[in-house]
């Protein structure tokens, strides 16, 4: 697991939590299945991936990881996700300075095949979206996204199904993005990762970008490896 040196002494992480990104293949392509949160309480009205802060009972390390991600999507959905069915993507560290700073593991998993049965003190509504029609009706003003799901949703753009979007996440382990603010006078403009040019320092000069903007909508993304 990730050793790198994310927190300080007056922003500390938290805790952990895992995230599941449950994939089914659509007549236009792979959808993925995104909650609503309630419109008030953390991420109000976000549309959100099933997943929750690890507890001490499920344990270290990647083990306990899978356990709390399997736990979480049960609790949220109903859906009945097996441990090792689980595919590594990514893990965001929030900003120095957030609130509540969880490092949020990503997995990738196959529909497996039930009816979503949503816990009503977790989540409003559910719905199966590609990734192109969920990244639209964000910016279209339609549904609400935080970072790490806009780009996440971009990742798996024209997967063409489960088979396709889970060959995609490789065997690579999980992609860090340890997120970083660019400012400006009216606020955070944008959010950045490493291999931009200004991660480390804002007023440095280079042409590389790994950045999301988020300043208006729609969203724009740049990824100089894209």
């Amino acid at each position: 697991m990730a050793s790198d040196v994310d927190e300080t002494p007056e922003s500390p992480l938290v805790g952990e939590a895992a995230t599941v990104v449950v994939l089914r293949d659509g007549a236009e392509g792979v959808e993925v299945l995104l909650l609503e949160r309630p419109h008030s309480g953390s991420f109000a009205g976000a549309w959100v991936f099933p997943g929750g802060k690890v507890d001490p009972e499920d344990g270290d390390g990647e083990a306990g990881l899978r356990r709390a991600a399997v736990r979480e999507t049960l609790e949220e959905t109903g859906l009945v996700l097996e441990p090792t069915g689980l595919f590594p993507l990514s893990h965001w560290i929030p900003p120095i300075g957030a609130p509540k700073r969880l490092r949020t593991w990503f997995f990738l998993a196959g529909h497996p095949g039930a009816d979503v049965v949503l816990n009503p003190g977790e989540h409003v509504g559910c719905e199966w979206m590609t990734p192109e029609a969920a990244l639209e009706r964000h910016g279209a003003g339609g549904v609400v996204l935080v970072p790490p799901t806009w780009v996440t949703l971009h990742r798996l753009l024209g997967a063409r199904g489960v088979d396709e979007a889970l060959a995609r996440a490789g065997g690579d382990g999980f992609e860090r993005y340890f997120s970083h603010p660019l400012r400006g006078d009216d606020g955070v403009r944008a959010v950045m990762w490493s291999g931009d040019a200004q991660y480390e320092d804002a007023s440095a000069v280079g042409d590389a970008r790994h950045r999301l903007w988020i300043d208006a909508l729609p969203w724009r993304y740049e990824h100089s490896k894209v």
